[in-house]
């Protein structure tokens, strides 16, 4: 395998999307309300990228650094803990594509404010601190809130917000739906990974709560997307926000699917179907509000 598919893989190309349908989602409503602006849209499609990507390299170098990659690991390689990547190598770029990612939101400011300096730092910091520093949030059961609230409410309220100047019950409802829905992709993962997960004293959600809050909290996001674009509907929106109904459903459906998951095979396809659902849920309300 070549450096650059080694390093293309540590991306976790998978999960780009996560960070992709946030802002697009926020700039549909931003077309919704007719102030879309395209120079702003597109810096926090970059920003976006560049954090979850060095969230991505952060959270190899740093799980492998405590040992919680592990040879019992049944889900996806990582670079670091396999060898293919040395851990200052990948360090290095964790941080360099942190800090590239915090130079490129500087760019919203004239946009939106000195206040998203704040909301800059916080990102970046936490992308580290997720899985670093002394109190790390993933292995102290805090990786869901952290998931839902940035890759969620901040993505989808910012990137509205320095297109419009103003933030909505809408833009919170929807932020909120696409959170819980992303962190379903870390509950699969999560669920998959508890035994591993606890031998190596990484308290996730569903290592502290166990499988069945898990699957609860799997089947609450599903619920909540099949509310959020009735909700809108009911608002006066096109009723073409209907569709996201069907993926929103397939949740629902999902859960059965992950409580019998036993195998890697098993665990990758509940997994895609997670991504699957998250991406087609972006793009029906996308375009659902798009066509006003």
């Amino acid at each position: 395998m070549s450096k650059i598919t080694i390093w293309i893989e540590a991306t976790r190309p998978k999960t780009l999307p996560a960070a992709v349908t946030p802002v697009l989602l926020g700039s549909s409503l931003a077309h919704a309300a007719e102030q879309f602006a395209w120079q702003p849209a597109f810096i926090c499609l970059i920003f976006a990228l560049l954090v979850q990507i060095g969230t991505n390299f952060a959270n190899d170098y740093l799980d492998a650094a405590r040992g919680a990659d592990t040879a019992a690991r049944i889900g996806p390689r990582r670079a670091v803990a396999t060898g293919l990547i040395r851990p200052s190598q990948m360090r290095f770029y964790a941080i360099t594509v942190l800090v590239v990612a915090f130079g490129c939101g500087l760019a919203l400011i004239p946009y939106g404010g000195w206040w998203l300096l704040a909301v800059g730092i916080a990102s970046v910091l936490s992308a580290w601190l997720y899985t670093g520093g002394p109190y790390p949030l993933a292995y102290n059961g805090l990786g869901d809130i952290f998931v839902v609230f940035f890759f969620g409410l901040i993505a989808v309220g910012c990137t509205y917000y320095v297109q419009t100047g103003i933030v909505t019950s809408e833009v919170l409802l929807i932020g909120l739906t696409i959170g819980l829905l992303i962190n379903n992709l870390l509950i699969v993962n999560n669920y998959r990974d508890m035994e591993e997960d606890r031998s190596t004293q990484k308290r996730t959600s569903v290592v502290r709560f166990g499988r069945v809050f898990a699957l609860r909290v799997y089947r609450f996001a599903g619920l909540t997307a099949c509310v959020t674009p009735c909700v809108l509907v009911v608002q006066g929106y096109n009723y073409s926000l209907l569709f996201a109904l069907i993926p929103a459903v397939a949740a629902i459906f999902q859960v059965k699917r992950l409580g019998a998951a036993r195998s890697a095979v098993d665990f990758l396809n509940v997994l895609k179907v997670s991504g699957w659902i998250v991406a087609s849920y972006g793009i029906f309300v996308s375009a659902g509000l798009v066509l006003g």
